[in-house]
């Protein structure tokens, strides 16, 4: 490996016997043991498929992640980007140590710091305080090291009244807050940050975003960077790999992989949605397709800002349900994944006394600049606690071109925001 190289992962492959720990019997067991002691290669390997979690399988065994190749070179920011299922999370705890891989190996240089999920490496019992000096230990910095940063670390996750609290007692983000803070400063060679950073409001995720590019550019450390934002992605880091169903199928510049990614999720108007497994909810209710109508009650995928827009969630009833009850949700997103508008029907006073096998949601004029857009959808209960029936995420693309949307004569400009009523006076 070459001085300026500080990670190199060779065939990394993760695999899974679903439904049961481990292979699941004792003769599998016995089996892989038996051909690692005598040197051979686990014939468990040979076998397993990838990890398409939208079809039924056939095998037993799954890939979560399988052949992974790349190098990272310090003071690079790598961004790993992916639908959910792909293998980030999975790449990124075998990266952290936190469990080991199948195959391959990881030749890495300096300490690694991580934050995987909300609170990793806090003891709940302990105070914050106490929690940065053994956050500290554990990444191999002395006492003195660590008094030399902690009132650095406190004021930048701004938990200073709660420092000498339990960690029990923190809400999710003050622990993302105070997690950051610690894997921030206390100078891992690699840090590595999971999409935990979304817990967070937007003050603090602006600031952590400015504080890994200090880390990455000044400092000259390197950051592993995992997000569904990708402005984020585009903004903070420098080269950028796609993961799809635990295989990399695509490694370039942060721009292209980000490119490639949206590309690659462009045909979603196409499927069923019926036989995507890829969904939240208990399933009284199930969302079957959905249609952009423009107005003349024709299915496009494109239209212009300012428009008269339709959209029409069918779905399934595997129940018999009190209409009344039901509240509908769309949301719109920009092409990297920041949500630019929602829709919900209560919040709309719409009681529904009747549903046939579709509900529509009617915009008047279409309120978004020209870009690229796609829709996510909630149904869910509004009685006493919500509870979700089916949540559906990217079920949609759409195009909207830019228009004449003020009526002044003027095409607006593209720029994937929303649009608000209002007029300029002097």
């Amino acid at each position: 490996m070459s001085s300026d190289i500080i990670l190199k992962v060779e065939g990394v492959g993760k695999q899974y016997r679903l439904g049961l720990v481990g292979t699941g019997t004792l003769s599998h067991d016995l089996n892989r043991w038996w051909n690692k002691t005598i040197g051979k290669e686990d014939p468990y390997l040979q076998v397993g498929e990838s990890n398409d979690r939208s079809k039924k399988g056939k095998s037993d065994y799954v890939w979560a992640i399988q052949n992974i190749n790349f190098e990272v070179k310090r003071g690079e920011v790598l961004g790993i980007i992916g639908k959910n299922g792909a293998g980030k999370s999975t790449l990124l705890k075998i990266l952290s140590r936190v469990t080991s891989p199948t195959t391959g190996q990881i030749k890495t240089k300096g300490r690694i710091a991580s934050l995987l999920e909300v609170g990793t490496g806090f003891h709940p019992e302990m105070t914050g305080r106490e929690n940065i000096y053994l956050n500290g230990a554990i990444l191999g910095m002395t006492k003195k090291e660590i008094n030399s940063k902690i009132e650095e670390i406190v004021d930048f996750s701004g938990c200073l009244r709660y420092i000498d609290t339990p960690v029990k007692r923190y809400s999710s983000g003050m622990k993302v807050r105070l997690a950051f803070a610690v894997a921030a400063h206390l100078e891992p060679d690699i840090l590595v940050v999971d999409e935990v950073l979304a817990v967070g409001d937007a003050e603090f995720q602006k600031k952590a975003i400015g504080k890994m590019q200090d880390i990455s550019g000044s400092d000259g450390r390197t950051v592993l960077f995992v997000s569904h934002n990708m402005a984020a992605v585009k903004n903070l880091c420098t080269k950028g790999i796609v993961l799809e169903d635990g295989l990399s199928i695509f490694e370039g510049t942060s721009e292209e992989a980000v490119h490639f990614y949206l590309n690659r999720q462009s045909n979603l108007n196409t499927q069923n949605l019926l036989e995507r497994t890829d969904r939240k909810g208990s399933g009284e209710i199930r969302f079957s397709k959905v249609e952009l109508l423009n107005d003349n009650n024709i299915s496009v995928i494109e239209l212009l800002s300012g428009e008269y827009a339709k959209f029409r969630l069918h779905m399934v009833f595997n129940k018999e349900m009190n209409y009344k009850d039901l509240v509908f949700g769309l949301v719109i997103y920009d092409q990297n994944e920041i949500k630019i508008a929602d829709f919900y029907s209560d919040e709309m006073g719409v009681i529904f006394n009747h549903l046939d096998s579709y509900v529509d949601l009617e915009i008047p004029r279409l309120m978004l600049r020209g870009g690229n857009y796609y829709i996510s959808i909630v149904v869910q209960t509004a009685i006493r606690v919500v509870q979700q029936l089916d949540v559906m995420h990217r079920v949609f693309n759409f195009k909207v071109f830019s228009g004449d949307y003020w009526e002044a004569g003027k095409v607006n400009r593209a720029t994937n925001v929303a649009l608000l009523e209002g007029k300029f006076k002097n």
